[in-house]
């Protein structure tokens, strides 16, 4: 098998997620080190998969984690003065002890000041960080929803070629024919200009027939570039065009940034 469909397989999508028997495994291992193609496309998928893990939550490490739920578990309570009770030795010790009384009662005041203060600065940065759970939450729920999909095994790996416009491009199709979800790692493509979006084709090829399958929306927010498009049944090849907002009717064939068959 050449080496473009034995990439176009989607065995090494496998071989890097420890999907394969032990005798598959020995075999890649032993292409790889004399093939450099195919030792350079695990490497890349490597790296996908690393920035796909990382890039979602870079700030949010285990130890991170163990930090906030102290800070949840944090219960301050306010700093209570004891004073020594007073002696009535004479007239002078009197107003003394009465001096020290009025003292001791503006320091109490002020150190209970300082402590409500800091209750309400740890109440607002409670609220703070059980927000920032929440989100993380939602992001580890995202990044599993989107492993799941890339691991799954019934999916149809599309390695999509950049073209004459952007030679560089590249990308990826996850396509599960049974289901016709399709998703698309753009984790090649640059940023689109202003104004301009990606747009997604699925491709039939004898005539050829182009049914734009979605947009690659807020390509600058989402940090690892994998995106849900709509589902297909019958492609036999992918592409991505650049388009104006809102997508076209038709591909704009000037802007074919990749291509790939199935």
């Amino acid at each position: 098998m050449e080496n473009k469909e034995y990439i176009a397989s989607g065995i090494l999508e496998l071989y890097v997620y420890g999907l394969l028997s032990e005798a598959e495994n020995e075999e890649i291992t032993n292409r790889a080190k004399n093939d450099p193609e195919i030792l350079t496309e695990i490497v890349a998928i490597e790296k996908s998969i690393i920035a796909l893990s990382s890039s979602f939550s870079p700030f949010n490490s285990v130890g991170n984690f163990e930090r906030i739920k102290e800070k949840l578990e944090l219960n301050p309570s306010p700093k209570v003065i004891e004073l020594e009770p007073t002696r009535n030795i004479s007239q002078y010790l009197g107003w003394a002890a009465a001096i020290l009384l009025l003292m001791g009662i503006g320091f109490m005041y002020n150190q209970l000041n300082v402590s409500s203060t800091q209750v309400v600065n740890v109440e607002t940065e409670k609220t703070k960080i059980e927000k920032e759970l929440n989100t993380l939450m939602l992001e580890n729920k995202a990044i599993e929803s989107t492993l799941a999909v890339i691991r799954d095994a019934n999916n149809t790996v599309v390695a999509l070629g950049g073209q004459a416009v952007a030679p560089e491009s590249f990308a990826k199709v996850y396509w599960n024919k049974e289901t016709q979800k399709v998703y698309i790692d753009a984790s090649g493509l640059p940023e689109p200009p202003k104004g301009m979006v990606y747009q997604v084709w699925s491709l039939k090829l004898n005539p050829l027939t182009p049914t734009s399958i979605g947009l690659l929306d807020n390509f600058v927010a989402n940090n690892q570039r994998i995106f849900s498009v709509d589902p297909t049944g019958d492609a036999e090849a992918f592409g991505i065009t650049l388009e104006p907002d809102g997508g076209s009717l038709s591909p704009t064939m000037e802007q074919l940034y990749t291509l790939g068959k199935v």
